[in-house]
């Protein structure tokens, strides 16, 4: 069984060395609504504002919002990359996220030498990458490129061993920041069907995206965020609607 609760999480980043007229202070006012104050000469931004959530196996939930909404933050909060100024995190299962799927990648190792280092960091065990192995290499196509150094590869080359490497884990929490899409037309279809596999094999899924049709497709319950605080929650066709409402725009 897999859940996740949070309790009236907030997120204080301190911001040190910023003038009140920088053009940093102006951007980042813009991009989170303002919701900046100061402390002993320390800017401070809030990213998330009493996030209240719970989740259970099952649910699949979309987070909804503009740029500057808390959506990213929210995720990192949950992957453990971010720790709240106050409130809970409490999971039960094992997190996989996509929101850095290239960390931990050497530029000098080799294709096959990145599939241990990333699968290392990742938790696996030298014995489960050895059994993955052979199936990952498969499944990038890069052939002989695995026996070089991924510096020589193009940035559509990394990303299908990064995806392979992701996608070859199984997880309890699967926290995603858009859904991923990488190559030619026909790799991309032949990720599609190992990227919906993947997806249907976690217990509870958390998707950030823009797409109102990735929402629909991919969840069943819906946040909405606004400058780091719940907006509104529930059923997927009328948190989108509240979404396109003035209320929400202004």
């Amino acid at each position: 069984m897999a859940r996740i609760k949070v309790e009236n999480v907030t997120l204080h980043y301190p911001i040190i060395g910023a003038g009140d007229r920088s053009v940093k202070n102006r951007l980042l006012n813009f991009a989170t609504g303002g919701k900046i104050t100061r402390d002993s000469g320390t800017m401070v931004v809030t990213g998330l504002d009493r996030i209240d959530l719970e989740l259970q196996d099952g649910d699949r939930l979309g987070l909804i919002g503009h740029n500057g909404a808390g959506k990213s933050t929210l995720l990192k909060v949950l992957a453990g990359i971010y720790i709240p100024t106050q409130g809970s995190v409490d999971i039960e299962g094992r997190v996989v996220s996509t929101l850095n799927i290239t960390l931990g990648f050497e530029q000098e190792a080799t294709g096959f030498e990145n599939i241990f280092l990333r699968g290392r960091l990742l938790g696996l065990t030298s014995a489960e990458i050895e059994d993955k192995l052979e199936e990952i290499a498969e499944f990038t196509e890069l052939g002989k490129y695995l026996d070089l150094p991924v510096r020589v590869y193009s940035s559509g080359m990394l990303m299908r061993l990064a995806f392979a490497i992701m996608t070859s884990l199984e997880s309890d929490i699967l926290l995603m920041d858009e859904v991923i899409g990488t190559g030619d037309a026909r790799f991309i279809h032949k990720a599609e069907a190992r990227l919906n596999e993947f997806m249907n094999k976690a217990k509870i899924m958390v998707i950030a995206s823009h797409s109102d049709d990735v929402i629909r497709e991919f969840c069943n319950t819906a946040l909405l965020l606004k400058n780091g605080t719940p907006f509104a929650q529930g059923e997927i066709e009328e948190v989108l609607e509240i979404y396109q409402s003035a209320d929400y725009q202004t």
